[in-house]
């Protein structure tokens, strides 16, 4: 019977420590997300992009640790300006950085309620 209490009490305690960091893993919030919106191609966008990246790191955040980068490119299509800054509200992006010297007004549906 000593045995049995024993065992009992050794999977006990590996089913705890095995699900403790999954517990963790699941109270810890969502990483922001920061939206980049560009009149250009990734290809046209790089430098840009690599002065972006790294002034993020200099305030703290490294993409994919704390937070995410989401990227949309124009590509000078401006008529798809208005449906990629509208899928970039859709994230719920924390900040929205929009490079090329364009500028728009956003539709009423395009802002969250």
């Amino acid at each position: 019977m000593l045995n049995l209490r024993r065992r009992e009490f050794i999977t006990l305690l590996g089913g705890a420590a095995a699900a403790r960091p999954l517990a963790a893993r699941a109270q810890q919030p969502a990483m922001p997300v920061v939206g980049f919106l560009s009149s250009r191609s990734p290809g046209e966008s790089a430098d840009v992009v690599a002065a972006f990246r790294k002034s993020v790191r200099q305030i703290g955040f490294v993409e994919g640790q704390n937070v995410v980068i989401a990227f949309r490119w124009v590509e000078g299509r401006y008529e798809r300006l208005s449906a990629l800054a509208s899928d970039l509200v859709d994230l719920r992006v924390a900040v929205l950085f929009a490079a090329g010297g364009f500028s728009f007004t956003c539709p009423e549906n395009c802002m969250p309620q």
